[in-house]
């Protein structure tokens, strides 16, 4: 037998009314007084002792009493509908009729839900289950709302190393391998470069009312890459044409088959100006300009010349600036030294060591060689400097410079109080755009004045998005060099000599005598040094 809550059912003799109560059987709940109350009281009985009442109704065996006249005649089988407050889910109890009363039939629970507005997901598997083994006083599941499906974003899967970082190969003798080096992606003609996996709308849902619940708003993109790729006939997967060099940049897929120097760059071969990676088998001579769209790699020294490349900078030989050289990359610089040059490095900069130059580098400085030093000139980095040694003992004048600007705070800070105002007012007027789209939904139409207000607030929710837009991509630039800026330091993992000036952020100190295996970094509002 079936598990059966608690429930009671009205016998009307001439103009008498009996209550037949029967407990519940096989682990069911009793039937609460409450709900009882209201039923008795829809049916017109309020006169009779409700102690008893409420006595007979707890009692673990079949009851009966008078209750009194109620309305007289007999009455059907009795439909409470209860909508949770989602409106996805339409539960419904029924109490028995009154012994001669009519039974509902599936026409009747159908239109009681239809007459409240229930129109969608209306379950009639479940309705012909309450038909087969009526159960009184229990909950059944009429009808269900869709939730709506959770589409994604389009997402881009690549197959090849998108953020070169690795560095050079540090010897067991504390030396550095600047001649074997492996950060330059190869591929051949056919490798798969990269997969676009497209994006799902997803899918609306309806509640119970038939109301569209939306989805969330989802983003595409596409596959954006240069010349030596194609694209297969969905648009999905790029591959490389030649066999060479892969790099990401700015999120476009660029392959080059690298353009190979066999010796110097000199009068033999006049300034390299080449879209993809540059080998030089020799040396840069000095008044000579090499720019790469990729990586630039050179096997032997780099004078007082001009390089620039999008992608790396390796210079296995060194750097002799002679005060005119210079070398700008958008990733990192790679070198056996720096002397007298001007480096700037969108990366890292690893070197064995500086020599009256100037280094800057979006994030770290490390001269980690065994005999690695920092002597004159100036270096800055957005992250840490690490280097063996820095200064000398006759006090030739270095400044080192790592973490954010004070401007760029003030800028920070500033984006970050416009960022909130734009969403409080994007806020107020999104509630007010969308009781106006309600009402046009439901066929309302809006006189002149409210149009041309409607209009004015969609014109503006249009502008505050786009100014967000842009003021979200400048802030998270700047959130990535607050970032640097926390972890800034300058570590020296040996001696750092007096007349060394250190700045962190907006602060700054000069060494006044000579410290070993000690780090500088910003802390209670000062330039503090402690031990390594």
């Amino acid at each position: 037998m079936p598990q059966q809550n608690g429930y009671f059912q009205i016998e009307i003799v001439e103009n008498d009314s009996i209550c037949h109560f029967y407990p519940p059987s096989d682990g069911g709940v009793r039937f609460p007084m409450k709900e009882a109350l209201e039923y008795l009281t829809a049916e017109g009985y309020t006169d009779f002792d409700m102690n008893e009442f409420s006595s007979k109704l707890n009692s673990d065996t079949e009851e009966t009493m008078y209750i009194g006249i109620g309305s007289g005649s007999e009455f059907s089988e009795y439909m409470k509908v209860r909508v949770s407050l989602d409106r996805m889910k339409a539960v419904c109890r029924f109490m028995p009729p009154s012994l001669n009363g009519s039974l509902l039939d599936s026409r009747d629970i159908i239109n009681r839900l239809n007459n409240l507005g229930i129109i969608f997901g209306i379950d009639q598997d479940a309705i012909i289950e309450f038909f087969n083994d009526r159960c009184y006083a229990t909950d059944y599941n009429f009808a269900n709302g869709k939730l709506p499906r959770i589409g994604h974003d389009a997402k881009i899967e690549y197959f090849f190393n998108t953020n070169p970082t690795l560095k050079p190969k540090l010897n067991e003798d504390g030396s550095v391998n600047y001649k074997e080096l492996n950060t330059i992606c190869e591929v051949k003609k056919g490798d798969l470069l990269a997969r676009l996996i497209p994006a799902d709308m997803g899918e609306r849902g309806k509640d119970i009312y038939g109301k569209e619940i939306p989805t969330r708003e989802v983003h595409s993109k596409k596959l954006s890459f240069s010349r030596n790729v194609e694209i297969n006939e969905d648009k999905t997967e790029i591959r490389s044409n030649v066999d060479g060099h892969v790099a990401l940049i700015d999120d476009q897929v660029f392959v080059s088959d690298v353009l190979e120097i066999p010796a110097d760059v000199d009068n033999s071969t006049g300034n390299i100006n080449y879209s993809g990676n540059v080998h030089i088998a020799g040396n840069v001579r000095g008044g000579f300009t090499v720019s790469a769209g990729g990586d630039i790699v050179v096997d032997g020294v780099v004078e007082a010349a001009f390089l620039k490349a999008g992608g790396q900078i390796i210079v296995k030989c060194g750097i002799h600036g002679k005060h005119s050289g210079m070398l700008e990359s958008k990733s990192n610089v790679i070198s056996q030294f720096i002397e007298n040059a001007r480096v700037f490095a969108g990366g890292y900069v690893e070197t064995g060591s500086i020599l009256y130059s100037d280094v800057n580098a979006g994030g770290d400085v490390l001269v980690e060689e065994k005999k690695g030093f920092i002597l004159g000139g100036v270096v800055r980095a957005g992250g840490k400097v690490l280097s063996q040694t820095i200064g000398s003992d006759m006090g030739a004048p270095t400044r080192i410079e790592v973490g954010i600007a004070p401007e760029k705070k003030e800028r920070y800070a500033f984006l970050n109080k416009e960022i909130t105002g734009i969403n409080m007012k994007i806020n107020r007027i999104t509630p007010v755009i969308r009781t106006y789209s309600d009402f046009l939904s439901k066929g309302g139409t809006l006189d002149d004045k409210n149009r041309e207000y409607m209009q004015m607030l969609l014109n503006e929710l249009n502008d505050l998005r786009k100014n967000l837009q842009g003021l979200r991509t400048e802030y998270n630039a700047l959130h990535q060099d607050m970032l640097h800026s926390v972890r800034a330091s300058v570590d020296v993992r040996r001696d750092v000599f007096p007349g060394v000036t250190v700045a962190v952020s907006e602060l700054s100190t000069t060494t006044k005598e000579k410290r070993s295996f000690c780090r500088f970094q910003k802390k209670n509002g000062r330039v503090e040094v402690t031990n390594l």
